[in-house]
């Protein structure tokens, strides 16, 4: 179902910077204050999986993306541009469900987009968990 929220432009943009340009190293996505669109919340170029689960707020939904790279063996180093849908327990029921019948909105302007996560809890969107993900049929 959906929200009819719609997706400002400059989360396309600031998506095609991340995807082309390989500048940008993950974006996070949030709702406007008043629940009418899809906006950039932050853009990062820190390479820190850390710095990026710490952007996830603990107890209110967010989207994001992630350029993921890894080192497969034998075929040395990938990228996989993952969508994570961060919506932890926490949350208040309303936003979660306005976040769930938003992301479709999102997810299908961002063509190119190769794994995506869905998360509750960080254990959820731990680099481990999200590499044994990405990294199958890389």
């Amino acid at each position: 179902m959906a929200s009819g929220v719609g997706v400002n432009s400059k989360c396309l943009e600031t998506y095609q910077s991340l995807k082309l340009g390989k500048k940008i190293k993950y974006i996070i996505f949030t709702l406007s204050p008043d629940n009418t669109e899809i906006v950039v919340e932050k853009e990062s170029n820190s390479a820190n999986y850390d710095d990026f689960l710490a952007d996830l707020p603990e107890a209110e939904c967010r989207w994001a993306i992630y350029d993921f790279e890894f080192e497969k063996e034998g075929a040395g180093k990938r990228n996989k541009i993952t969508f994570y849908s961060w919506s932890p327990d926490d949350s208040k029921v309303k936003a979660k469900m306005l976040f769930a019948s938003s992301k479709d909105a999102l997810r299908r302007s961002l063509v190119g987009v190769a794994a995506e996560i869905q998360g509750t809890d960080y254990s959820e969107v731990a680099y481990e968990s999200v590499f044994d993900k990405v990294s199958r049929g890389a």
